[in-house]
């Protein structure tokens, strides 16, 4: 040890240094196998997901054959009898999530902008982080919480005042008919509306963030407005991540089981249109029926609704994908 110190305090005895060939070549080689890791992991992503929609393929083909494109816009579903149709499904699934996004987006988009451009120094972390807390309450609470407190607040504050306001009126007064029991689809949007708002706030608030302030105070320099520097500005620059933001939240929604189990009302009937009608919903549907499904056909045709989830989901997906192409290739065109 004696022997070392004296040597590299010995300016005239240089040390062994390592090989930067020797280096080079470790560096190539983790190089290679985090590719190799990373392709890996890509290729077994695909190939899930191929398995996945095989296997639903392959349950859902006695249903698939029995049934075809008749099943999208049949609204009997007989156990019984065997005669089985998803439009009560679909149409619950679409509409509560349609609702839940008319009301999630307006309001996350008013809590990210009054986190990144109103709020306070000394409330934007306990706001911000009260918010992302509500992603944490399992789903199966808010179902309760909607059932027992909100379904109530619901049938005695807004359906009952909803219905003697557009009593009589043609369109409005079928939209809004039905018992005022507090159960149903407006119940189970609204549910998944305050499920989804903090993933959407989430992402809008951290995009927001990433706006370069040059640009806005830019804009405030010139006389802009909040309102005008968020449109103008932000959500210009930001608009890929806020549709992201907002395709998260619709594949939460589409995806939810629990909650909108306890609120939908479960009703494989479709008598009305009515916001305030008890319906079902694909999620709901598999998690009521499938454990206690025979096997045959009523088993496959739950799958065959599982493999219409999917497919909706695909779509979404695709449409957001083509609607971010769209506004990419608007990029840089006169306004």
């Amino acid at each position: 040890m004696q022997q070392a110190s004296t040597l590299s305090a010995n300016p005239e005895i240089p040390l062994r240094r390592s090989n930067p060939a020797r280096r080079v070549r470790a560096g190539v080689a983790i190089d290679v196998l985090f590719a190799g890791a990373a392709r890996a992991a890509a290729l077994l992503t695909l190939a899930l997901l191929a398995g996945i929609l095989l296997s639903l393929l392959a349950g859902a083909w006695p249903a698939i054959e029995r049934y075809g494109l008749g099943f999208f816009t049949s609204t009997t579903w007989d156990p019984v009898a065997e005669s089985f149709g998803g439009a009560v499904m679909i149409y619950g699934t679409i509409a509560t999530s349609l609702i839940a996004l008319l009301i999630a987006v307006p309001v996350s988009f008013g809590i990210a902008l009054f986190l990144t451009e109103l709020s306070p120094a000394w409330l934007k972390r306990p706001l911000g982080t009260a918010i992302e807390l509500l992603a944490a309450v399992p789903s199966i609470v808010y179902g309760m919480w909607g059932l027992l407190v909100f379904g109530p607040l619901l049938a005695t504050w807004v359906q009952q005042p909803l219905q003697s306001a557009f009593e009589g009126v043609p369109v409005l007064q079928a939209l809004f008919s039905g018992p005022p029991v507090g159960i149903g689809i407006l119940a189970a949007g609204v549910i998944l509306a305050i499920m989804i708002i903090p993933f959407i706030a989430a992402v809008m608030r951290d995009v927001f963030e990433v706006t370069p302030t040059m640009l806005k105070e830019s804009a405030y320099a010139l006389g802009s407005t909040t309102w005008e520097v968020m449109f103008r500005v932000v959500l210009p620059y930001t608009k890929s991540g806020v549709i992201g933001g907002v395709m998260l939240g619709l594949g939460r929604a589409l995806g939810e089981t629990m909650a909108v189990t306890f609120v939908i009302g479960n009703f494989n009937q479709l008598d009305t249109l009515s916001l305030f009608a008890p319906a079902n919903s694909i999620t709901s549907a598999l998690a009521n029926e499938f454990a206690e499904a025979a096997a045959g056909m009523h088993q496959s045709a739950l799958v065959y609704l599982g493999l219409v989830l999917f497919f909706i989901t695909f779509v979404v997906l695709s449409l957001s994908k083509l609607l971010l192409a769209r506004l990419r290739r608007g990029e840089g065109a006169p306004a």
